[in-house]
C-alpha cells in the first residue's frame, strides 16, 4: 500500500496536453517581415518588435513565425493556420520557428566588415531551420496524453503549439496539418514543471540519483575560459548545441577558439545562446570581441531583466536525486544542469530532454 502511495503512475496517464496548457497565455509571435535587429532590440515596443518582447523575456527561448496563408511552405511540410473561429476563414500561417541558436547560427562565422549589418538586417523568415528543431513544426493536439507528450518531448522536439479550440478531428498526437482560432505554446520546462506538481505520484521515481535513472550524458564538449564569445558563438553553432560549459584552460597553446573534452577539467562557468537575448547592433558588435567567461559573469542587465534571477552557475552530483535536479532547473530557469565531482570537475550533464525520457521510462516500465 505504501509504495502504491508513493507512486501511482495510472494517476499521471489519466492527464493529457489539456490538464499542462490551462493557464498557459496565447501565442505571440513574430512577422515574417521582421528584421533581426527588430527582434534583438528590447528598447522599443512596436509590433515588429514582439518578438524580442517574447525573445528577452526570462522564460522564452523561441517564438513561431506568422505569415500571410498560401505563400509559403510551412517548416518540415506543415500547414499550421490560425483561422476564424466564426467563418473559419484562415487568417495567418505559422511557417516555422526561430530559436535563440538560430539567431547564434545566423551571426556565427561572419568577419565581413559590414557583414554584422547585413545580417542584423536579415528577415527573421530567413533564419528559420539554421538549427535542426526549426526544420520541423509540431502541433500536439490538447487531447494527446501525457505520456505520449513526454515521448515526443523526450525526442530533441523542445516546444509545440496547441490548438486552444482545435478544427481538426479525431487526433490525439504529433500533427504537422492543424486549424485553430487560437494557439499557445507546451515546452520541455511545463512539462518538467508538471512533474514537480505531481510530485506525490512521481516520488519514488524523483527521489531516485540520477545515475539511477540513467540520466547523465557522460559526453560533453565545452570552451576554456580563455575562449572569446565569437568563438562560442562559433563552436556552438557548428556543434549545434544552445549552451556550453566553460571550463579552466590548461595551458595558453590550446586552442581557444574550438570546443575541447570537457571531462574532468574544472567548469567555471556556462555560456549560452539565450545570453544574447535583448542586444542590439551596437551591444552585439561590443560583445562578441570579449572573453566568453568575464561576458557569462557580467551579462548587463536591462529593465526587461529586473527579474530574473541572479546568475550562477548550476551543478549537481551524480549522486543527487532527479527531484533536486528538476527543482535546479526550473528555479533556475536553465535546460541542463552540469554534473561535477567534489572538485567541480565535469562529469557530465542532465538536460531536460533527459529528465523527461528517464521519467517516462522509470513509469513504463512500473506499469509494464
Amino acid at each position: 500500500m505504501q509504495s502504491s502511495n508513493r507512486l501511482n503512475p495510472s494517476r499521471l496517464i489519466d492527464f493529457t496536453v489539456k490538464d499542462l496548457t490551462v493557464d498557459k497565455l496565447r501565442l505571440i509571435e513574430v512577422p515574417d517581415n521582421a528584421t533581426l535587429a527588430d527582434a534583438l532590440n528590447a528598447m522599443l515596443l512596436t509590433p515588429k518588435s514582439l518578438f524580442c518582447i517574447k525573445l528577452v523575456a526570462n522564460r522564452v527561448r523561441a517564438v513561431p513565425v506568422a505569415a500571410v496563408p498560401g505563400q509559403w511552405l510551412g517548416a518540415g511540410g506543415s500547414m499550421i493556420v490560425e483561422s476564424d473561429k466564426e467563418t473559419g476563414r484562415v487568417k495567418k500561417q505559422y511557417i516555422g520557428m526561430v530559436t535563440m541558436l538560430d539567431v547564434v547560427a545566423h551571426i556565427a562565422g561572419n568577419e565581413e566588415e559590414n557583414g554584422l549589418d547585413k545580417k542584423m538586417a536579415a528577415h527573421v523568415s530567413s533564419i528559420i531551420g539554421h538549427c535542426p528543431e526549426g526544420r520541423s513544426l509540431w502541433s500536439l493536439n490538447p487531447n494527446t496524453s501525457i505520456m505520449d507528450c513526454m515521448e515526443i518531448l523526450s525526442k530533441g522536439i523542445h516546444r509545440v503549439l496547441v490548438p486552444l479550440d482545435s478544427n481538426v478531428e479525431n487526433t490525439s498526437g504529433p500533427e504537422l496539418v492543424e486549424s485553430a482560432s487560437a494557439y499557445t505554446m507546451l515546452t520541455q520546462m511545463d512539462l518538467v514543471s508538471f512533474f514537480l506538481d505531481q510530485s506525490s505520484h512521481l516520488q519514488a521515481i524523483l527521489s531516485c540519483t540520477v545515475t539511477d535513472l540513467s540520466a547523465v550524458n557522460d559526453n560533453v564538449l565545452a570552451i576554456t575560459s580563455q575562449a572569446r564569445v565569437k568563438d562560442a558563438v562559433k563552436c556552438m553553432s557548428m556543434a549545434m548545441l544552445n549552451a556550453v560549459p566553460i571550463v579552466e584552460a590548461s595551458s595558453d597553446e590550446e586552442d581557444h577558439t574550438q570546443l575541447v573534452d570537457g571531462k574532468n577539467r574544472r567548469v567555471v562557468g556556462t555560456f549560452s545562446a539565450s545570453d544574447l537575448k535583448g542586444c542590439n547592433l551596437a551591444t552585439l558588435r561590443s560583445w562578441l570581441p570579449l572573453n566568453a567567461l568575464e561576458f557569462a559573469e557580467k551579462i548587463p542587465r536591462t529593465p526587461l531583466f529586473a527579474s530574473a534571477p541572479a546568475r550562477e552557475l548550476v551543478t549537481c552530483h551524480v549522486t543527487s536525486t532527479l527531484v533536486q535536479v528538476i527543482r535546479m532547473a526550473t528555479t533556475r530557469r536553465v535546460h541542463r544542469v552540469w554534473v561535477v565531482d567534489k572538485n567541480d570537475g565535469l562529469q557530465g550533464l542532465v538536460s531536460l530532454t533527459d529528465i523527461i525520457a528517464a521519467v517516462r521510462a522509470a513509469i513504463s516500465t512500473s506499469t509494464s
